[in-house]
């Protein structure tokens, strides 16, 4: 494998934490400070991917088996990876990914209690050893992340689940920002947007500081 040149970055959260929005400005603080940026999404990304993407989310379509879920998440994952992050980092760009493998530990494993090692065996596979180099994590209350996410539009297959569903998944989060530290900056995302771009604009200093 290529020696990356450039950063990967990724946000990740339950639903209504503010992600999307928040990539965005991420990328506007990288730009401005003279980076060149590549933002993309999980699952999706690729033409391939986003056809994934739509099976996956589609809340038309009959109950999906847990497994049909994780193997579906990281076939689009690797033709994401493959075709458009490690190409963009290899010529030096910054890529910042709305969810990426975290999501699938939280979501297959701490939602659907797939056995992680499961997972972490599909990740050595479709990824080998390559690493993210920062992860935000914009935690807030489900009840608050759910109640925004209704707010903003129709619910999706996954967003359909019950409230305990994504409290398992913010606490899978949670338990692997506790294990890697170093990789994952936590952002409370309960707070005014003003206050959550603050934490941003910290977040973001320190990486492009760090990174020389």
């Amino acid at each position: 494998m290529s020696t990356k040149k450039g950063l990967f970055l990724t946000f990740e959260g339950i639903e209504g934490a503010g992600k999307s929005s928040n990539v965005q400005y991420v990328k506007q603080l990288l730009e401005a400070a003279g980076k060149d940026v590549v933002v993309t999404r999980e699952p999706g990304g690729t033409e391939v991917g986003e056809h994934i993407r739509n099976v996956l989310l589609d809340p038309d379509l009959p109950a999906m088996h847990s497994d049909t879920e994780l193997l579906l998440m990281f076939a689009s994952r690797a033709e994401h990876y493959q075709y458009k992050i490690l190409p963009a980092l290899q010529g030096g760009q910054w890529v910042l990914c709305d969810r990426f493998t975290d999501a699938s530990y939280a979501y297959q494993g701490g939602g659907r209690s797939i056995d992680m090692e499961r997972i972490r065996r599909l990740e050595s596979w479709v990824l080998g050893d390559f690493k993210i180099d920062k992860t935000l994590l914009f935690d807030l209350p489900v009840a608050v992340g759910l109640s925004r996410a209704k707010a903003r539009s129709a619910a999706d297959r996954i967003e359909q689940e019950e409230a305990s569903f994504f409290e398992k998944i913010r606490q899978c989060y949670l338990d692997r920002a506790d294990a890697e530290a170093t990789r994952f900056e936590l952002i409370d995302a309960e707070q005014s947007i003003e206050n959550v771009q603050q934490q941003l604009d910290k977040a973001v200093a320190v990486l492009l500081e760090n990174a020389g």
